[in-house]
């Protein structure tokens, strides 16, 4: 069940604002304001957006409804004109004591307190909101995750065709590179209606260093971590996956690493149901990387940051952001709700050398899970 307030205030536009974007899912780059009050939702925007709020069943008010001509005439600044609606319209709607999303605009927020509309900033309130993703959502998880899951095909497709060349793989007489793959993954996603700013795609030691994106030429004999998550445009709901290949003949360790990272995958998806926490399947992974020997976050000696062996939380949920609750680390206390859709990631580095990460989207289902990715597994392309 989302999670309730009896009054709820968003300022946003609902392409940067998640919170938004769950509550009203069209695309508008302007911001606004939504309110709730008792169940009843109501919006203030402009005459642009009627038809979009109709659809939605949303209860509309426009400027002029508040004097916004009056307003205008007043001399106010524009910030001061729109702090005045927006307090009008709060008043006229009965929003008195309001929960608000903890990036909820300073100024505004100082002076709706300052004219006796208390706010409370709740983080965790819209985050469980979000968690149990409705069937447009779920929807456009999918459509994203095809995306995924199109653009790695593309990225093994030029590394399968690949051939040493030096200290380097080469494909059709020219240097493979991260920049030239990128773009292959970049085409494919724009083909299945989704976009992404940028993306992993990071050999040898770039791929032991967590976010590095990667860049330069690839050698063989390397572990290649590619990890996309492209958003579905209609959406806006993000996809993630992982999958680490080598172009020649890998290393025993890269051999080994891969095995356990793939046991933990499967250990990890197989217990997934409502009512397990994120921190019982983080356990699992951890239990099989210390077994064999590898430091994870519950080994690490304290005050000292750990960048080697299991050194990252599990997963995490995605949705309207690509990291989203629930978490699956050692902080992972929430239990998992039909409707979640999160990522199961073990991965194992040694900084200077590489590192092997495998993800998979799952979606939490009623009575167990749904696995969201089909890609194979193979080290080889």
């Amino acid at each position: 069940m989302a999670a309730v307030a009896d009054q709820v205030l968003i300022y946003a536009d609902t392409e940067r604002s998640p919170e938004l974007r769950h509550e009203l899912p069209v695309a508008i780059g302007d911001p606004f304001l939504y309110a709730e009050q008792n169940g009843t939702r109501y919006v203030l925007t402009n005459v642009l957006e009627i038809e979009k709020m109709k659809k939605l069943g949303v209860e509309t008010r426009l400027p002029d409804d508040y004097g916004i001509d009056e307003l205008l005439k007043s001399g106010k600044k524009p910030a001061e004109v729109r702090n005045e609606l927006l307090l009008r319209a709060c008043r006229d709607l009965g929003i008195s004591d309001a929960a608000v999303p903890y990036w909820f605009p300073v100024d505004l927020a100082d002076f709706l307190r300052e004219n006796g509309i208390e706010l409370r900033a709740d983080e965790e309130l819209f985050d469980e909101r979000r968690r149990a993703k409705n069937e447009a959502e779920i929807a456009g998880v999918r459509r994203a995750q095809l995306a995924a899951e199109a653009g790695m095909q593309a990225a093994a497709d030029m590394l399968r065709a690949a051939e040493p060349n030096g200290a380097g793989l080469t494909l059709d007489g020219e240097p493979l590179t991260v920049e030239r793959i990128k773009v292959a993954i970049s085409q494919a996603f724009m083909d299945n209606g989704a976009t992404s700013d940028d993306f992993i795609v990071a050999w040898g030691e770039q791929g032991a260093r967590g976010h590095d994106t990667g860049s330069g030429q690839i050698p063989p004999g390397s572990p290649i971590v590619i990890d996309l998550f492209p958003k579905d445009r209609e959406s806006a709901c993000y996809a993630d996956m992982t999958r680490t290949f080598v172009v020649g003949e890998p290393d025993e360790e890269i051999v080994e690493w891969h095995r356990l990272v793939k046991e933990a995958v499967d250990r990890t998806i197989e217990p997934i149901k409502p009512g397990v926490k994120g921190r019982e399947l983080f356990d699992i992974a951890c239990d099989i990387f210390e077994e064999a020997g590898q430091p994870t976050q519950r080994t690490k000696e304290p005050g000292k940051p750990l960048d080697e062996g299991f050194f990252h939380s599990l997963g995490h949920g995605v949705g309207l952001e690509v990291h989203e609750a629930p978490g699956l680390g050692l902080l992972g206390e929430k239990e998992l709700v039909p409707g979640d859709v999160i990522t199961i990631e073990p991965g194992l580095y040694r900084q200077g050398y590489g590192g092997v990460r495998l993800e998979d989207l799952v979606l939490v289902t009623e009575s167990g899970y749904e696995n969201l990715t089909k890609f194979p597994y193979d080290l080889a392309p």
